[in-house]
């Protein structure tokens, strides 16, 4: 893997200006997700795409040195997706491929339903298309999961404003060990000097907006090529999430990821760098 740092570029649009970095040589790629904050030292998902295409990892509305929201509703997805559009639009793309892991995946449903003609491929990795903790004991964020009181916990510490680095990042890091298959492979998984933060406007619009989330009936508009994985232990969007979506989206793939929990491109390096090569290259044969 590459660790060079990340171009950025402020990118001028109809809807205002926003923060990109770029990394990779290839065609083009957005990857982003709805609440974090990149930098130069890029995004670990990100990275899995850079050997083979020309990554854009985008600093949403409130995010980075991105646009400001000027009211409420222009932090919803909907809104974040046409932001997408518009982006797409300035860099001169006629089309170009979206990833997107966990919200940046459930992002990526919206925009595959509302512009799937912008798009060459879709790639959706632990995410889901509708609220994903009130019905699943599987999920982490369900009261009946086993961890749910200690990820809770951990949540209400990371939220206060007096913790040392030192202590979030201890916090952090025992909260993402919640999330992967063999928490002990922790140091080998993140070894990487990568760094981001929470946009916690972004996440506080989110929680808000996730309750009423639900896109399983438009999944059939989905027209563009659609690779779906997940971790096979995953407690955020666990499995069946990935499933139904693989039902609804007619023209899509489902890889289940058997010793990944949250994390497939990191738990399972090397077989999800190898599954999205092949993805693109069967979508590239039928381009001519």
């Amino acid at each position: 893997m590459d660790h060079t740092q990340w171009n950025m570029n402020l990118i001028r649009t109809s809807r205002g200006e926003f923060e990109v970095f770029t990394k990779g040589i290839g065609e083009p790629l957005c990857v982003t997700h709805l609440y974090s904050e990149f930098n130069h030292s890029g995004d670990y998902f990100a990275e899995s795409f850079t050997e083979t295409h020309r990554v854009h990892l985008v600093n949403l509305r409130e995010a980075g040195n991105s646009e400001r929201a000027r009211d409420s509703y222009q932090l919803s997805m909907l809104e974040t997706v046409f932001d997408i559009e518009a982006i797409r639009e300035s860099l001169g793309y006629k089309q170009w491929s979206f990833a997107g892991h966990s919200t940046g995946g459930m992002l990526g449903v919206l925009y595959g339903i509302s512009f799937s003609e912008s798009l060459k491929a879709l790639v959706i990795v632990g995410a889901a298309a509708r609220e994903y903790w009130t019905f699943s004991n599987e999920c982490i964020y369900n009261p009946q999961h086993p961890n749910y009181q200690q990820m809770q916990g951990l949540i209400e510490e990371l939220k206060r404003h007096d913790l040392s680095n030192e202590n979030r990042k201890i916090l952090a890091e025992q909260r993402t060990k919640l999330s992967l298959h063999q928490p002990e492979k922790y140091e080998s998984y993140f070894n990487k000097p990568i760094h981001k933060k929470m946009s916690g406007t972004r996440m506080d619009y989110f929680n808000r907006e996730l309750p009423i989330f639900d896109l399983t009936r438009k999944l059939s508009l989905i027209t563009v090529r659609t690779l779906i994985i997940c971790g096979k232990y995953d407690v955020q969007c666990p499995l069946p999430y990935s499933m139904e979506m693989n039902e609804g989206i007619p023209n899509s793939k489902l890889i289940t990821f058997h010793h990944s929990n949250h994390y497939p491109f990191l738990e399972e390096e090397g077989l999800f760098k190898y599954e999205i090569d092949v993805f693109f290259q069967e979508i590239n044969k039928f381009v001519y």
